[in-house]
């Protein structure tokens, strides 16, 4: 019978935290890139995916073969994917090339944020933080949602006639 109370109490020790093992040291990011010194990634937003490359360079970003300021002519839109460069102070420092599927231009625009936002990331893991504080690396996860049965639309219901 002691025998079983002093297993007791080294196990009330032990599960007290008398002995707690130390914990290790999270391993700094590496950078990641390819043999030509990009960084890809993959941002999404609706449903809009766009494919990104980033390198650095003089400022020059490409969406779908055309200049940015081409292909999303809406300047709330050109602001959209300049903010991931200006929070991380690296504005005019990395071209971009980005192909983007699906959507339309705003859902697109979120979408090429995201990816740029991604490869910066994944180029400089110093860039995280400031991004990650932004929320520029977190999907907005909001889509449309789907029609039902029974209505007009996803909630609209079809006009109510009494007579």
């Amino acid at each position: 019978m002691t025998d079983e109370i002093k297993s007791l109490d080294e196990l009330k020790d032990a599960v007290a935290g008398a002995e707690a093992p130390a914990q290790a040291a999270p391993t700094p990011r590496e950078p990641v890139r390819d043999e030509l010194g990009r960084s890809y990634a993959t941002g999404k937003r609706k449903d809009a995916v766009a494919r990104v490359w980033v390198r650095p360079g003089s400022g020059k970003v490409v969406v779908n073969g055309k200049p940015m300021d081409v292909y999303f002519a809406r300047p709330v839109l050109q602001m959209v994917i300049r903010q991931a460069f200006q929070v991380a102070n690296v504005d005019g420092q990395f071209d971009v090339m980005a192909t983007v599927k699906g959507g339309g231009l705003s859902g697109q625009a979120g979408a090429v944020k995201h990816g740029i936002s991604k490869a910066l990331s994944l180029y400089d893991p110093a860039l995280r933080p400031a991004l990650k504080a932004a929320g520029f690396l977190t999907r907005d996860p909001r889509v449309v949602e789907r029609k039902k049965y029974g209505k007009r639309k996803a909630r609209r219901s079809f006009q109510f006639s009494k007579r």
